[in-house]
Parts: structure tokens; C-alpha cells; sequence
């Protein structure tokens, strides 16, 4: 009996400790898959420092425009601002949410509105109208930006010093045509943004300038491409091109996929060259415009 009743505690000792190593495993588990689940969120925080985003309404002229400011930590420390101009649709949800990924690094992000009173269209025809009030007045579109850049500079948050802008479609075009008029930004980044007909000055030489193209964009032709190198060239301008193989027009955006279908529009989502340009991005800024990293 004796030797029985030995071996039956061994094996009651094993099983107590097989499940005590199991619970050990699983709480191990369970703790990594919730640190997973928040470092690939977009939640608004960021290590314990929550993310701040703000209405703003701000004057070009006459016009009232709406844009959206994103910023995390502390008001008193001063820290770089980056522009972001969104595609054609308008100052809708996609800016916003670049902007609290910039905001995640440590930048102040400003969402602009290009359009005026913060209006967001649904579809082509509305997009296309609107977008080309803004290609056919190149004053009009400066006067927009420097709006943008005027309220970011007089923020107490900015370091009024260094503002920089990116701009998606639509965007892409306008940050790079702004800074060839003049528009003192330190910095712009264009993804998958337009090319025809791109004049260079001697102005975008003071900027550096990060080109970020679908290889598969039928909007962007070869020969607007050629014509921005070369416009580039004749005035010194320093400038990185990156292209993306099987990447159409607004192959950043997640939605672009549904629009392309709804509208029969060659635009469609990659996800492999979406982060392949953010990263891109990030390596440019880590050189030209990087982030003050205490706030």
C-alpha cells in the first residue's frame, strides 16, 4: 500500500506541476498578444502619452477652411509639424488618420483643407470639379497652403522653425507644386501625387523632396515622370524617387480598392507598397526632418 500510495503522489505532484506550467504559458501568452494588439493600433496613445486631435478654423483670404491638428504629449514642448493634404475626396477620415500616425512619432500633424469649409465629396465628378479649381489657380493653391503653414507657425506646439508636408493624389501634386512656389517647407514627401505638367523653380531647391510612385500608375505617365527629373535638374534640385512594382494610383489608401470598382477607376490598395512607402518616408525623415523624440 505504501508503495502505492508513493506513486499515487508522484503523479498527483506531476500533474499539479504540468498545469501550474501550462497557467504560466498561457498568462505569458495572453500578456504578449495584448502588448501585440496595442503596438499594431492606431489607439491614441502612445507610450502612456495620450494623442490630441483638435478642430481648427483657420481664414485663406476671405475663405474659412477646417482642418484637424494631432499632436501627443505635453503643450509646452515644441516639436516639428508636418502638412497633410489629402487626396481629391477632401479632408475626410484617411488624412486624419495619417496625421495620428504622424502624431504617434512625435510630430504635430495638420490636416488641411484645400477646398474650403471642410468639405468631403463622394465621388468623381464632385472630387474632379473641386480639385480643379485648385490645379487651374496655382496662386489659389499657395494661398491654401500658406494658410496651412501661418497656422501651424503660430501654434505654441510648433517649432515654427521646421514644417514640413505630405500629400497623397491630389496631395502628392499639391505639396510638391507649393514648395516650387515658394512655400518655405523644410520637407514633402508625395505619395503617388500627380506629375503632369510639373514646373521646378529655383525656390524647391531649399526643400528636400521624397517622390513615392506607383510603377502601375496610369495616371502618372512616363513622360511626366522624365519631365519632373528634368525640371528637377535644371535647377539643382536634390530629390529621391522610390517606385513600387504593381502599384496603381492611391495604392496607399485601404479604400481605394471599393472606389476603384464603384467608379471603375484604375486605383486599387497594396498593402506590400503601402508600408513599403511609409517606410521609405520614415528613413527620409530620419535624415531630413526627424522627429524630437522627448515629448
Amino acid at each position: 500500500m505504501k508503495h502505492k500510495e508513493i506513486a499515487f503522489n508522484v503523479v498527483l505532484l506531476i500533474k499539479l506541476l504540468v498545469f501550474a506550467l501550462i497557467a504560466m504559458i498561457t498568462m505569458a501568452c495572453g500578456d504578449n498578444s495584448r502588448g501585440t494588439k496595442m503596438n499594431n493600433s492606431l489607439k491614441n496613445d502612445y507610450n502612456g502619452t495620450e494623442i490630441t486631435s483638435k478642430k481648427v478654423t483657420y481664414l485663406s483670404g476671405n475663405d474659412t477652411l477646417i482642418g484637424y491638428i494631432y499632436y501627443k504629449g505635453e503643450e509646452n514642448n515644441k516639436r516639428p509639424a508636418v502638412i497633410v493634404v489629402p487626396e481629391w475626396w477632401g479632408n475626410n477620415d484617411y488624412p486624419q488618420k495619417r496625421a495620428r500616425m504622424l502624431a504617434d512619432l512625435g510630430y504635430v500633424a495638420f490636416t488641411a483643407d484645400m477646398y474650403g469649409r471642410g468639405l468631403v465629396v463622394d465621388n468623381p465628378q464632385d472630387a474632379q470639379a473641386n480639385a480643379q479649381k485648385i490645379y487651374s489657380n496655382p496662386q489659389l493653391m499657395k494661398q491654401r497652403m500658406m494658410a496651412a503653414y501661418n497656422e501651424l507657425s503660430k501654434n505654441k506646439l510648433v517649432d515654427s522653425d521646421r514644417i514640413a508636408a505630405i500629400g497623397y493624389c491630389f496631395g502628392g501634386s499639391v505639396v510638391l507644386n507649393s514648395a516650387s512656389m515658394g512655400v518655405p517647407l523644410d520637407a514633402v514627401v508625395s505619395f503617388h501625387g500627380g506629375l503632369e505638367g510639373f514646373k521646378a523653380s529655383n525656390d524647391i531647391s531649399n526643400t528636400k523632396v521624397l517622390v513615392c510612385n506607383g510603377r502601375s500608375d496610369e495616371f502618372v505617365k512616363k513622360e511626366h515622370i522624365q519631365n519632373f527629373k528634368d525640371e528637377m535638374k535644371k535647377v539643382n534640385a536634390s530629390y529621391e524617387f522610390k517606385e513600387y512594382d504593381n502599384a496603381t494610383h492611391a495604392f496607399t489608401n485601404p479604400e481605394a480598392t471599393e472606389k476603384g470598382k464603384k467608379f471603375n477607376m484604375p486605383i486599387e490598395y497594396n498593402e506590400e507598397a503601402d508600408k513599403a512607402s511609409w517606410q521609405d518616408m520614415l528613413d527620409f525623415f530620419d535624415k531630413n526632418f526627424p522627429p524630437n523624440r522627448r515629448g
